[in-house]
């Protein structure tokens, strides 16, 4: 029906940077003109929103932004159930998958591990507030996380790496591309096929430099990302690197001088 899309445009248009909760709304006239539709089919799309909880009326005044979607401001990393736990979200991991298996070559080199080391393999759904977020496929070294289970899974990694294991995680290497729902996707999503879906490959690196967890991402698109990220220019790094890059930079330098060896 129109006014279901239209709501979900406007929806999308809440999640912007455009505006703030609190923010008003342009009236119904107006969205009846920009969308080329009749009044009343304006009006069902703002019920929509105010049902979904986005938006509230306020007699005499217009309709104002009550709340965001998914959203995740970063300057630091986070991990997706920590941000959404602050935000006071009920999040929920349904593992399709979880087994033991030798690494293929492929992923043994994201891991920097030998091919056929054992990982573990899993596949997840991310849910929020009952809704589907994304679905994510994860390799992790067995022989770094000794009893990674699935209770594990249905919780948070980060918190089972670094207040179970005792390991810092101390950066995150990713690659966002834009994909489109295939019938599989779809499925796990709850979305039509060929929805535009946002891919993330994810890989985690400890402070000792070791890689722990490499995944791929698929996830709807409705959900918001701000990144705020420090430019720290190429020869301050190479001359006075932070202290969480050191260590990096020393393997690299390794990794380089054995290849030179060899």
């Amino acid at each position: 029906m129109i006014y279901k899309s239209i709501a979900d445009r406007l929806r999308l248009r809440l999640n912007s940077s455009d505006y703030s909760i609190g923010s008003r709304l342009p009236g119904e006239k107006a969205l009846a003109q920009e969308f080329g539709v009749a009044r009343m089919t304006i009006r069902k799309a703002m019920a929509l929103l105010v049902i979904w909880g986005l938006v509230e009326r306020r007699h005499g005044s217009g309709t104002f932004v009550a709340r965001k979607g998914v959203h995740h401001e970063t300057t630091i990393l986070t991990g997706l159930v920590e941000v959404l736990r602050q935000q006071g979200k009920e999040v929920q991991s349904k593992v399709l998958q979880f087994e033991v298996m030798p690494a293929p070559p492929a992923i043994a080199s994201q891991l920097r591990i030998q091919v056929d080391e054992l990982i573990y393999f899993s596949r997840r759904v991310r849910y929020v507030e009952g809704k589907p977020l994304m679905q994510e496929e994860s390799f992790m070294p067995v022989k770094l996380f000794r009893n990674l289970s699935l209770a594990h899974l249905e919780g948070s990694k980060f918190d089972y790496i670094e207040k179970e294991c005792g390991i810092t995680i101390s950066g995150n290497y990713e690659s966002l591309t834009p994909v489109l729902a295939d019938k599989s996707l779809a499925g796990y999503l709850n979305v039509p096929v060929q929805t535009p879906l946002l891919r993330i490959t994810s890989l985690s690196y400890s402070d000792s430099g070791e890689f722990l967890n490499y995944s791929v991402m698929f996830r709807n698109t409705d959900y918001q990302v701000d990144y705020h990220l420090r430019r720290i220019h190429p020869e301050d790094l190479l001359t006075h690197p932070p202290d969480q890059h050191r260590q990096q930079l020393r393997r690299l330098k390794e990794a380089s001088e054995e290849e030179n060896i060899t």
